[in-house]
C-alpha cells in the first residue's frame, strides 16, 4: 500500500515538473498575445489632388490614413493613383492602371520610374501642370526629398514630353504650393497625437488675411495652456509658411489639443481652424 502511494506521488510530481518546464498552466493558460492596435498599424500621408471650382482649377492637400509600411514614398504615390479623394469635387489625374516601377532617392533627388500607362492621361494643358505638381508636392512632403524627376519604363526620353503639353526634358522639379488653395491652413508639426515637450515648434502653411495665424493649446478640461499668434511669410491671396516656438507648463501628464486658426475680420469668429490632438 505504501509503495502504491509513493508511485502515485511520483507521477503527480512528474506531471507538475513537465508542465512547469513547458510553460503551461493546467488551469489558466496564458492568452494569446493581443494583436497590435489599429493605430499601431496605420500611418498618415499627405497627397495632392486637383479640383475645378467655378472655372478655377487648383490643388487640394489631403491627409490620408493608410496601412503602415516601409517605403513611404512609394505608398504615397500609390495612394495618389488609387486612393479616393476626400474633398468634395477633387479628382485624380494619373491613370488608374499606372504602376510605380521604382523610386530611387539620392542626395535629396527622387527619381520615379512610371509604367507606360502614365502617359495615357487625357487632360488639358493646365491640368497637366497641376498633375505634375501634385506628384512633386506629394513626394516633397518627405524631408529626404527636395527635387523630383520622372522616367517611363526606365527611359528619361519617354518622359520628356509627358502628357503632350509640358516638356520635362532636363528638368528637376521642385515643390510649389502656390496653386494649393485647400485647406487654407494646414499644420506639419506637431503631428497627430505627438507627445510634446514643454517647448515645441508649431509649423505649417496658410493663406491668411494680413499673414496672421492664431494658435491655442488647451488641456483635456479646456483650460488654456498657451495661446498667441504668428506671421506667415506671405499674406492672402498668396500662401505663406509659418513657424513659432510655443512654451507651456502642464500641471501633469495628460492630453489636449492644439488649435490653429484665423480670426475673421468680419465678425471676429475663428475660421479655417485646424485641430491637432496632442499629449505631454
Amino acid at each position: 500500500m505504501k509503495t502504491k502511494k509513493i508511485t502515485v506521488l511520483f507521477w503527480a510530481v512528474l506531471v507538475l515538473v513537465v508542465f512547469s518546464f513547458s510553460g503551461c498552466d493546467l488551469f489558466n493558460r496564458d492568452p494569446k498575445p493581443s494583436p497590435p492596435s489599429p493605430e499601431a498599424q496605420t500611418m498618415e500621408i499627405a497627397v495632392f489632388y486637383l479640383k475645378d471650382k467655378d472655372n478655377n482649377m487648383y490643388l487640394v492637400r489631403e491627409v490620408h490614413t493608410v496601412p503602415k509600411s516601409e517605403g513611404v514614398a512609394m505608398v504615397a504615390l500609390n495612394e495618389l493613383i488609387s486612393g479616393t479623394p476626400l474633398t468634395e469635387g477633387a479628382f485624380k489625374v494619373l491613370p488608374a492602371d499606372t504602376k510605380i516601377l521604382g523610386i530611387s532617392i539620392k542626395d535629396g533627388l527622387a527619381t520615379v520610374d512610371f509604367s507606360q500607362e502614365v502617359l495615357n492621361a487625357n487632360v488639358g494643358a493646365y491640368a497637366e501642370v497641376l498633375g505634375i505638381a501634385s506628384i512633386v508636392n506629394t513626394l516633397t512632403e518627405f524631408p529626404t526629398i527636395q527635387k523630383v524627376q520622372f522616367t517611363v519604363e526606365g527611359s528619361a526620353e519617354k518622359a520628356a514630353y509627358w502628357w503632350g503639353h509640358v516638356g520635362l526634358e532636363g528638368q528637376l522639379l521642385v515643390r510649389d504650393l502656390s496653386d494649393v488653395q485647400e485647406p487654407l491652413i494646414w499644420v506639419t508639426a506637431p503631428t497627430t497625437n505627438q507627445k510634446l515637450a514643454s517647448s515645441f515648434t508649431l509649423k505649417g502653411t496658410a493663406i491668411a488675411f494680413e499673414a496672421v495665424v492664431n494658435y491655442r493649446l488647451t488641456d483635456a478640461t479646456g483650460a488654456v495652456l498657451a495661446e498667441g499668434h504668428t506671421m506667415t511669410t506671405a499674406g492672402a491671396p498668396e500662401r505663406g509658411d509659418f513657424a513659432v516656438t510655443i512654451t507651456f507648463t502642464p500641471s501633469s501628464a495628460g492630453s489636449g489639443q492644439l488649435k490653429v486658426f484665423e480670426v475673421s475680420m468680419k465678425d471676429g469668429s475663428e475660421i479655417n481652424a485646424v485641430t491637432i490632438p496632442v499629449t505631454w
